[in-house]
């Protein structure tokens, strides 16, 4: 069994992309297929529903893909002990990192460490965090950021950034004349709201409900730059961390901070507990715990 064609494999299934495979390889997307193809000739199934418009994998394509990334793992494992990977002069880290909500620290955490390890290349997927946890759960991720539940045996995980949230709104909105603002203040307002690939999604409609509104939604978004921008244009309000506000434009966008205890922000470094790591990310999470106990 040829190892380049099983990573060829644990690609497309990364990124339910043949072109982004061989892209992120180094290879054409026709050597990405005659890899696919030798694969499912060699097992006798197919492994991924293709059309023009997604690429899945099929039921044979999950249990191989479970396979494939023990099979592959052991070899760099090999490859490490033997080669000098050990040693942390190269490997690749897949991390999966929300778009909206803040990571500060992280970004500090990145640099620091890039500059470290300069031969160690990081993989960075924006995702929701349900999507993150998804594909952490599915070996597509190394490590993900988002807020697992404290009593989850699922995941090990190291804490590293927590915040406040703010409203923020167009200056001339009325709710610009309270110190804070709690959820009873937000009937009448038209949210632009975190899409439903956020738990924070869930968090702010369940308090709307328990505060005995149903919010007026009109937006739902992935990206910070729309939210801000449909803020300053001054059709809704959003919510989103302390930190991010502060560097917002004052002239268009006011903030007040949100009393609801229930809704903070605390994120943490997740990976799957008693699951392979390869040694660059062992190296990284290592790196990551003597910095945010310093």
């Amino acid at each position: 069994m040829d190892i380049r064609n099983l990573e060829c494999f644990i690609e497309v299934a990364r990124y339910k992309n043949f072109s982004k495979a061989a892209e992120m390889m180094y290879l054409s997307q026709p050597s990405i297929s005659r890899a696919i193809k030798e694969l499912e000739t060699q097992f006798g199934v197919t492994l991924f529903y293709r059309d023009t418009r997604f690429v899945e994998l099929t039921d044979a394509g999950e249990l191989i893909l479970k396979q494939a990334q023990t099979i592959v793992s052991s070899f760099q494992n090999i490859t490490a002990q033997l080669g000098g990977l050990k040693r942390m002069e190269t490997g690749k880290i897949y991390i999966g990192v929300p778009p909206i909500t803040a990571v500060t620290a992280f970004s500090y955490l990145l640099d620091s460490f890039k500059n470290e390890y300069p031969n160690i290349h990081i993989h960075i997927d924006e995702l929701g965090p349900k999507k993150i946890e998804k594909s952490i759960q599915d070996g597509l991720l190394d490590i993900g950021i988002f807020s697992p539940a404290e009593n989850n045996e699922l995941y090990e995980k190291l804490w590293f950034e927590q915040d406040t949230f703010d409203v923020i709104m167009h200056p001339t909105n009325k709710l610009s004349q309270f110190d804070a603002i709690d959820y009873p203040h937000l009937i009448n307002e038209e949210f632009i709201l975190y899409s439903k690939d956020y738990y924070l999604h869930d968090s702010i409609i369940s308090g709307c409900k328990q505060a005995g509104f149903t919010p007026k939604i009109v937006l739902k978004t992935l990206q910070r730059e729309w939210m801000t921008q449909m803020v300053a244009d001054n059709r809704g309000i959003a919510m989103l961390p302390s930190k991010i506000c502060k560097n917002l434009n004052a002239k268009v966008i006011t903030s007040r901070p949100f009393s609801a205890a229930q809704l903070h922000l605390r994120l943490a470094l997740v990976w799957k507990s008693k699951h392979y790591l390869s040694y660059a990310a062992r190296e990284f999470l290592i790196f990551a715990k003597k910095h945010c106990s310093s």
